[in-house]
């Protein structure tokens, strides 16, 4: 049977050369590139006028917390850095996080995320108090049922503070545990092959909570298994502190002991790398998930993008938790990519462009994923379509700049895999007033925990 073909018609602005006549998606793929003034080569099924919309591909999330979304602007956690910020919430986490209000915190993220113009995320899951043994099934199902594409990170803490690390005792688990959990989440649920809506990384959550054992395993089995690794690093000075205290050396010198330099890793935050770490990333081809939202709201610094990806670094954006950040809005997270990068950089060396880059195809290429991220012939059928009616663009006369410049924040349609996800606005088949609801009063009770 002969997959439909619909044609995008005369976008307002594409993220690409060569298509300002838009494209023509067939069936999951981006099959055609029509030029300006031009028509499909072959016949199509459908037109979709895009005279109104610029079209970008579909954004990729490269660093979550989905849970956190039930905690944010937490009156314990307001107006602190970050050891302080996890010392505060994690108490509270790890009374309350339940299967059920897990699962709505995940629905509710990834549906921020969607209508963001997200259609790829990776959410870094490690808090499992008891009962929550399901939480990566319980995320595949969620991202599953909005048809969104999700690189589940298999999170794990075994350091608590008893051991010298910062998490509570209750919310680690033991280190063969989690091992075999790893191993068995990858049998369920990775999928390496294009076009994949589902894989898995392994992801310990940092140097201050997970052992070295931990650490170096868990760089084994992603090897064995041909996953990919994540972890935070070099967000803070502390961190860097505590690196030093406990293993006589810095983050990135303790990461190489571990074996994890590889260009299958990819690092959340990496903000205070010395030059010799930064070329040293580069080298091993170590990707980097600039988290500029987050890092501005508790302080911890500015990520040097521009260097990182002179060394050979991908650079690509994550909107960090949801109780650090305070929202699940990857647009947001574009401008002030470009705001933090001006204000180290200057005006000239940042662009629009390069936000915009960073958020899709170096994001997809922190995951790995080189059938996403680009509009391309070929390449999968993620889209994310804008709409510049509102007041806040009027008098705007680029529009690619003005996307990020005058603060867009909501798509208006977005394809996933050839298949509309968000129309008007609104995720498809989704009560947004019901999840509200739903969602709020599973925060209230953790809240009262």
């Amino acid at each position: 049977m002969t997959e439909a073909r619909i044609w995008l018609k005369n976008p307002l602005a594409m993220l690409c050369e060569g298509a300002g006549g838009g494209i023509v998606v067939q069936g999951r793929r981006i099959a055609e590139l029509v030029a300006t003034g031009d028509s499909p080569r072959e016949p199509v099924d459908t037109v979709f006028d895009c005279s109104a919309h610029v079209v970008l591909p579909g954004l990729v999330n490269t660093h979550h917390h989905f849970y956190q979304t039930l905690t944010r602007a937490h009156p314990a956690a307001i107006n602190k850095e970050l050891f302080d910020w996890l010392t505060a919430l994690y108490p509270i986490w790890a009374r309350a996080v339940t299967p059920e209000s897990f699962r709505l915190a995940t629905r509710l993220a990834l549906c921020e995320l969607l209508m963001s113009g997200c259609t790829t995320t990776s959410d870094h899951h490690y808090l499992y108090p008891g009962g929550l043994d399901d939480a990566m099934d319980i995320q595949a199902e969620e991202a599953a049922a909005l048809g969104m594409r999700i690189t589940l990170n298999r999170g794990s803490m075994d350091l608590s503070r008893k051991d010298g690390g910062l998490p509570p005792d209750s919310v680690v688990q033991d280190t063969d545990a989690i091992l075999a959990d790893c191993e068995a989440v990858i049998a369920r649920h990775h999928d390496g092959s294009q076009g994949s809506m589902r894989q898995v990384a392994l992801a310990p959550c940092s140097p201050f909570s997970v052992t070295t054992r931990l650490m170096k395993e868990s760089a084994a089995l992603a090897r064995k298994c041909g996953c990919r690794l994540h972890t935070h690093l070099g967000e803070t000075h502390d961190e860097d502190a505590y690196c030093v205290e406990k293993f006589s050396c810095r983050p990135v010198e303790y990461l190489e002991e571990c074996g994890w330099l590889g260009d299958t890793t990819w690092l959340a935050h990496g903000i205070h790398f010395d030059y010799g770490e930064i070329e040293r990333l580069g080298r091993h081809g170590v990707g980097v998930c600039h988290c500029p939202t987050s890092n501005m709201v508790l302080a911890s610094g500015q990520c040097r993008t521009l260097e990182l990806e002179a060394a050979g670094s991908p650079v690509g954006l994550g909107v960090d938790g949801s109780a650090s950040n305070d929202n699940s809005n990857l647009m947001e997270g574009v401008r002030h990519a470009l705001m933090l990068g001006r204000l180290r950089y200057g005006a000239a060396r940042v662009t629009h462009l390069d936000a915009l880059r960073w958020a899709s195809e170096g994001s997809a290429r922190l995951l790995g994923r080189a059938d996403l991220g680009r509009i391309a012939v070929g390449m999968q059928a993620d889209l994310a379509l804008y709409s510049l009616e509102e007041l806040r663009f009027s008098g705007a006369g680029d529009p690619l700049a003005a996307l990020v410049l005058c603060g867009a924040h909501r798509a208006d349609r977005v394809m996933i895999a050839g298949q509309w996800r968000v129309e008007d606005g609104i995720p498809v088949g989704l009560d947004i007033a019901r999840l509200r609801a739903e969602h709020g009063a599973a925060s209230r009770l953790l809240a009262g925990a």
